[in-house]
């Protein structure tokens, strides 16, 4: 019996850590800053000076001291931002500013223009009984030499700021993984071929390279495997020697002409498990070989798009560096759902309505246009038939 067939069903969690645990973190590389949204820094990133870098105006205002507040002031100075002031703010003097402006030697609160009324010759008088500050005082929110970003952060555009804020125009990030994309089945055609009355269009690919492609990963399409042990080898075996993680749909069930088991088993892949106790995706595959990462996710769309969210995806980040926590919403059920099967965990779409989660219509693990309506997953834990209205529940958004 093949090494394949010998790997028992799962839990979901049991497989989570199998595939975490297995993952080594790619090599790193210098990119432009232009270049790094969506990338993962490679390395602690610390703050060449202080920010603000100087006791800044937060407003338009005047910038004097308090204990002078009660009295008229007299202008000395107009201070844009950009410019340094010349002259010291003393007792009974102030100075204008601009908001970002330098706050002036002497001065110890800029109160807003709002709050002051315009006197005869360039003076002014604060109205209100009291004002805040109105400084953003030198480092107060970085120091120089602190750690602004962490080895592992997923680049967003608030990121961007922040490395452009302290100069880091050539960032270290870790290199993006490499995806082959593998469909099989003799069924199949691509898109842009009409099927004829046996066949149906090769959804399974572009729906995974679109995938791969959110995560900031690289997807290599390789085209579709045939119903021979000949084609299926051979296009494994270039996806594997070309790819960090190959991702296959199809074929790994123990029909007729399914041949991806055995050439699986003949090209050494180490199968860390083959059969999930989930639905949709209970036929999933996990192996390892020199380095190399191979799922064989299930042919039905649903099932292929689910696994690739649940698994697929934190370990396409890990391998780029970056622990994914993907965020939960605990919603309460806004209708009662059901189901007659119990024996495994599922996954079900939803849509969240005025704070409720509602289950989507759902056929079963090939009607991938129900996810077009779902803001997110619930699961049902095995052996629960019934989620009541009114219940807490966890939805992934998706």
């Amino acid at each position: 019996m093949h090494e394949f067939l010998k790997c028992d069903m799962i839990e979901f969690d049991e497989a989570y850590k199998i595939v975490i645990d297995a993952v080594g973190v790619l090599g790193k590389e210098i990119i432009m800053l232009e270049n790094s949204p969506g990338r993962i820094l490679a390395e602690d990133l610390i703050s060449d000076m202080p920010m603000p870098p100087f006791d800044k105006a937060a407003v338009d205002g005047y910038a004097c001291r308090m204990e002078d507040l009660a009295g008229e002031l007299k202008v000395i100075e107009i201070i844009k931002a950009g410019v340094e002031p010349k002259l010291e703010v003393t007792s009974g003097n102030c100075s204008k500013v601009m908001t970002g402006g330098v706050v002036p030697k002497g001065a110890d609160i800029v109160i807003m223009v709002e709050h002051t009324k315009l006197m005869a010759e360039k003076r002014v008088k604060f109205i209100e009984e009291k004002s805040n500050t109105n400084i953003c005082y030198l480092g107060e929110d970085v120091s120089k030499g602190q750690t602004v970003l962490h080895r592992g952060t997923l680049i967003r555009p608030q990121e961007i700021a922040v490395m452009a804020s302290v100069g880091c125009v050539e960032v270290p990030v870790f290199k993006q993984a490499i995806v082959g994309v593998i469909s099989t089945g003799d069924e199949l055609v691509e898109p842009n071929i009409t099927p004829e009355a046996s066949q149906i269009r090769n959804s399974n690919a572009s729906q995974l390279m679109a995938q791969v492609s959110e995560c900031g990963a690289k997807p290599q399409y390789f085209g579709i495997a045939k119903d021979t042990e000949i084609s299926t080898r051979e296009i494994i075996t270039n996806a594997l020697a070309n790819s960090d993680v190959v991702l296959l749909t199809g074929g790994v069930s123990m029909g007729d002409f399914d041949y991806v088991p055995k050439v699986l088993n003949d090209l050494g892949i180490e199968i860390q498990f083959k059969s999930i106790a989930v639905q949709p995706g209970r036929p999933t595959v996990f192996g390892l070989k020199d380095g190399k990462y191979l799922f064989g996710l299930p042919g039905n769309p649903v099932s292929s798009f689910v696994q690739f969210e649940l698994l697929v995806k934190p370990m396409l980040y890990a391998l780029m560096g970056h622990r994914l926590n993907s965020p939960i919403l605990t919603l309460p059920m806004g209708e009662v759902f059901a189901r007659r099967k119990t024996k495994r965990k599922s996954f079900i779409p939803v849509q969240i309505k005025s704070g409720k989660v509602h289950a989507v219509e759902y056929h079963g693990s090939a009607h991938i246009h129900s996810y077009i309506f779902a803001d997110g997953m619930i699961a049902v834990e095995k052996g629960i038939a019934k989620l009541e209205k009114g219940e807490m529940v966890d939805v992934r958004p998706i």
